[in-house]
């Protein structure tokens, strides 16, 4: 039996440049407000909550025809299609879970991601703490894929940026830092500078494979 395995992505700040958010508000022409939000939030001058109540009025009248469109236009790493067609090639596993809104992250199962999981709100929709996907969920849904899939948490490897992805890396034995925050920097297995997400994809696939003295750093 060809043994398989389990790769989680974050996607704003690992597959995705920025943030889903300010990449649709730069498509439907509200990118400074939405700037300015985001700003406010990394500075933690809002929480959470706050934040998608100001961002979502932003998209109050946005399409599915617009979300696509934004989407495709969006600022993407270079690599992220040829690496989720190779893990299927593979016959390996894909999720993406992410703390933006799901209606853009599901997107990425066009591309071929297996699984794709997001904070549930929606232009016009309400915005509460418990729509909202935290630290927390991500590693509960990841182990719930993998119990699902009948893998171990040495089967799997996680990709993120930020700190909220700190929570899952503290918990898996393999995980790759991708352009990461000093925090992430931290707690990463392995850490990826550079612009194509092939480069990440080699160092995990090095954690999964056995490679005894992965590089600390890559280019």
């Amino acid at each position: 039996m060809t043994r398989t395995y389990l790769h989680v992505f974050d996607m704003d700040g690992t597959l995705l440049r920025g943030a889903a958010s300010v990449e649709l508000a730069r498509h439907l022409g509200t990118f400074e407000a939405a700037d300015r939000i985001e700003r406010a939030w990394v500075r933690g001058e809002i929480g959470e909550v706050a934040f998608w109540e100001q961002m979502l009025p932003l998209w109050a009248e946005v399409t599915e025809d617009e979300i696509d469109a934004a989407f495709a236009a969006s600022s993407w790493i270079k690599g992220v299609q040829e690496v989720f067609d190779d893990i299927r090639r593979r016959g390996e596993n894909i999720a993406v879970i992410s703390q933006s809104p799901h209606f853009f992250v599901r997107r990425l199962e066009a591309w071929g991601a297996h699984r794709t999981f997001g904070s549930d709100i929606v232009p016009n929709g309400p915005t509460r703490q418990d729509l909202l996907l935290t630290l927390q969920h991500k590693v509960d849904i990841t182990l719930g894929l993998l119990a699902e899939l009948g893998l171990t948490e040495h089967d799997c490897v996680a990709y993120g940026d930020s700190t909220s992805d700190s929570l899952l890396f503290e918990h898996l034995p393999h995980t790759v830092g991708v352009n990461c925050s000093p925090v992430l920097r931290e707690r990463a297995t392995v850490c990826f500078d550079g612009d194509d997400i092939r480069g990440a994809y080699a160092l995990g696939r090095q954690l999964l494979e056995g490679v005894r003295t992965p590089p600390e750093y890559a280019e």
